[in-house]
């Protein structure tokens, strides 16, 4: 008898245990800056059971939600030595169970990773389209939708043994660090593969492999003195995040009364962020709107929501090591507190980086969101953000460099133009700068294949202040339009990362000759970038375009570059006594692209649509 009740008594303690489904974050580090961390607790009425923890830890703070399901505890965890700690479930002052929780070791220097910046050149892929390195993976009996390669807007099977596989071929191309667009699990049952409507925040996709393979992602591109950037997404979540179909709090995500389950599409208009005139319902329309029907708006003025939402950043950056975070869509979030998060994650890693999503085709509404703005600040506001993405610069490309004669607003002037704004931004070598991104047309689309054209461009890219971003694909001269067959033509699979692809571009021999000199154009160009502080923290000079010929210098102390782009079809001949103030006693200097030595004591000339960066002594 005693055995049988012996086993019922069991039976009942692993009944409660199993009632604790899910603890996040699912384990946490010693030592952190911010020593107070919200612990969320989920599991059948898991809202009964007073929670406590061992070892003497202070609970500062006990929400129960209006869902039973859920429990959010607060603790101090100063002081906390690595290892594990009890948290006991409790009623009526008995413990009816306990789960372990564990506190981990902190990388020395965790807290002072340097994050991304100028000197930096980024590549961007989406995963699913850039190589297949285990075809295991490509369908999993977790998701639901499966590999079909056939379909633009399905899912092709890339993953990130695939991106581990090829990062000497991203290294060699010049590039230092890369951007994925998102790799944790979207569980969508269509056009899951873009990833931007997340299930699961603690969790990578699996047909993309586990959160130990972006782990050893990172591992391998730091070996190679690579850096690692997470695509992070605040605005909103996935319809199938298992706490969107049990949402702990009524006001977790914003909900419209329009009898569709809370949808309400945004209404994208950011520019009522600022506006000193805008109604409040527009501003809500804009805010608080959906950005997707699949795409629930989080609510980040609840703080539990935005709690989370912190210390789920934090923990990917710790457990990954990563170098940096792109917030996706940063300027329709609640900018009070997405500016929270923003500086709690900088608090933390002070020396790191973030670039936020702002696209606005205006240098003074995207300056706003840079960190210590002169313009924020007419409104009180500071979004903490240390980088933003220069679309005005992107605006200017698309167009320019189809413009031969030049007119009062034509040709390169564009470029002028958009540099003469830079003033507005509170720190301009941390601003990114890029000809194109999985949201747009590509560049080369654009260009019609034109390589003269994508030369000009990317030497604009190379040399300019900032960060520049790098579109996978692009240096094989790839295209895509959206506009006529959808956002799965922009985002084509990279030849030869996958079994079977008759063309391998990731070698040499496996690229045509047009592919060739695109590749090694784009190679010679961020190759030397790498070296060439002038280019990463210089100043810059600008002179006005004169026949679309646009001339400009970086420089610091120590080095000076030249750069001359000729966007007027003909050859161009002109005197550099013009630039004297910057040339100065030079006299015969190194052309990088063309690897001539340029007489600088004659006139100097210039074929059409090419382009010349020369480094003075």
């Amino acid at each position: 008898m005693k055995a049988y009740i012996h086993i019922l008594v069991l039976f009942f303690s692993l009944s409660l245990f199993s009632q604790v489904e899910k603890i996040e974050p699912p384990f946490w580090w010693s030592g952190m800056q911010n020593t107070e961390l919200q612990l969320m607790c989920y599991g059948k009425n898991i809202a009964q059971f007073e929670i406590s923890i061992s070892d003497g830890i202070t609970v500062l703070n006990r929400k129960k939600t209006e869902n039973p399901n859920y429990q959010f505890i607060t603790i101090d965890t100063k002081g906390i030595a690595p290892g594990k700690v009890t948290l006991s479930f409790s009623k009526k002052g008995k413990v009816l169970f306990s789960k372990p929780y564990v506190f981990k070791k902190r990388r020395e220097n965790s807290s002072l990773r340097k994050g991304f910046d100028a000197s930096d050149a980024m590549y961007l892929i989406m995963p699913d389209r850039f190589a297949n390195g285990n075809s295991d993976n490509d369908s999993t009996k977790s998701t639901v939708e499966k590999v079909n390669r056939s379909q633009n807007g399905g899912r092709h099977g890339g993953d990130i043994q695939g991106v581990i596989d090829h990062l000497d071929y991203i290294k060699e191309l010049g590039m230092t660090a890369l951007w994925s667009t998102p790799l944790l699990e979207d569980n969508e049952p269509v056009y899951s593969y873009h990833t931007y409507a997340q299930s699961d925040l603690y969790k990578i996709d699996p047909r993309y492999g586990s959160n130990e393979d972006y782990k050893r992602l990172s591992a391998e591109m730091h070996k190679r003195k690579l850096k690692l950037v997470m695509d992070y997404v605040t605005n909103h979540w996935g319809s199938k995040h298992w706490m969107i179909q049990d949402l702990p709090t009524k006001d977790w995500i914003h909900v419209w009364g329009n009898g569709k389950k809370g949808f309400q599409r945004s209404s994208y208009r950011m520019e009522t962020q600022f506006d000193e005139n805008v109604s409040n319902f527009d501003a809500k329309a804009c805010m608080n709107g959906w950005f997707d029907t699949t795409m629930p708006d989080m609510n980040q003025s609840n703080p539990l929501v935005l709690n989370y939402m912190t210390q789920n950043a934090i923990w990917w950056i710790e457990y990954a090591d990563l170098d940096g975070l792109r917030v996706d869509t940063y300027s329709y979030n609640d900018k009070q507190a997405i500016a929270k998060w923003t500086k709690a994650i900088m608090d933390e890693y002070p020396n790191f980086n973030i670039v936020g999503e702002v696209w606005m085709h205006s240098q003074a509404q995207v300056a706003y969101w840079q960190k210590d703005s002169k313009i924020g600040a007419i409104d009180n506001f500071n979004s903490n953000l240390p980088s933003v993405m220069d679309f005005t610069l992107y605006d200017a490309l698309t167009g320019m460099f189809y413009e031969d004669n030049a007119t009062w607003d034509a040709g390169m002037i564009k470029a002028y133009k958009n540099f003469t704004n830079d003033f507005l931004y509170p720190n301009i070598n941390n601003i990114m700068v890029f000809a194109g991104n999985h949201d747009t047309n590509r560049i080369n689309e654009i260009y019609k294949g034109d390589l003269k054209k994508y030369k000009l461009a990317m030497t604009l890219i190379a040399t300019v202040r900032g960060i520049p971003q790098f579109y996978y694909g692009d240096e094989l001269g790839m295209m895509g339009n959206k506009d006529a067959k959808g956002d799965g033509d922009i985002r084509r699979d990279f030849p030869g990362g996958w079994e079977g692809d008759v063309k391998n571009a990731f070698e040499a021999s496996g690229r045509t000759a047009t592919q060739n000199a695109y590749f090694n154009f784009t190679k010679k160009l961020f190759n030397w970038r790498k070296n060439n502080t002038a280019i990463h923290v210089g100043k810059t000079m600008q002179f006005l375009p004169e026949n679309n010929v646009y001339v400009y210098f970086r420089y610091t102390n120590l080095e000076k570059v030249m750069v001359v782009i000729n966007n007027n079809p003909t050859m161009q001949e002109f005197d550099v006594a013009r630039f004297s103030e910057m040339i100065q006693d030079s006299t015969s200097e190194e052309e990088i692209l063309s690897e001539k030595r340029i007489d600088l004591t004659k006139k100097l000339k210039i074929a059409g649509k090419t382009s010349m960066i020369i480094t003075l002594k």
